[in-house]
């Protein structure tokens, strides 16, 4: 059984967007295209309704570009236990009031028993910060937090 990948918005949005100037920016999405070309394979991905959302949003021909992306990938709920679970992210401060979207991304990959949850979302999910908060809330109500990390974290495998 491959371990479950839930793909946050911003690495399908790394995926279609146009080549940026900003060294930064351009680095992470060369790095998402090639873990999308050469790891995804090794994972069985998943998305969710809010990610569907989040990619749906703005210029319409990029949107249709990024729910192409995304149309054969299964979709995981939000089930009342993951709506549960951001509020309490939120009540705890372990991702900032305004930032809802991004506590239910990570309740809904720990609700539904995510191995990974994929992301470039720094600020408030993939944060070292707080890594260690969210993880003590996900698993103080009984779930596994999935590890959260960037697509430059995930993959690399060794060839002999």
């Amino acid at each position: 059984m491959k371990p479950v990948v839930y793909i946050e918005s911003s690495v399908i949005s790394y995926l279609v967007s146009r080549p940026s100037r900003d060294v930064i920016v351009a680095g992470r999405q060369a790095l998402t295209l090639e873990w999308w070309e050469n790891e995804k394979q090794r994972f069985d991905l998943r998305v969710s309704a809010l990610v569907e959302d989040e990619i749906g949003r703005g210029d319409p021909s990029a949107a249709e570009r990024r729910l192409a992306l995304i149309e054969r990938i299964p979709s995981l709920a939000a089930t009342d236990n993951a709506l549960f679970l951001s509020e309490r992210l939120i009540a705890e401060k372990a991702i900032p009031a305004g930032s809802e979207d991004d506590a239910l991304h990570i309740a809904i990959a720990a609700t539904q028993g995510v191995d990974y949850l994929l992301t470039w979302n720094f600020k408030h999910i993939n944060n070292a910060e707080t890594k260690k908060l969210i993880t003590r809330i996900v698993e103080s109500l009984g779930y596994v937090c999935p590890l959260l990390c960037s697509p430059e974290e995930l993959g690399g495998t060794f060839n002999d």
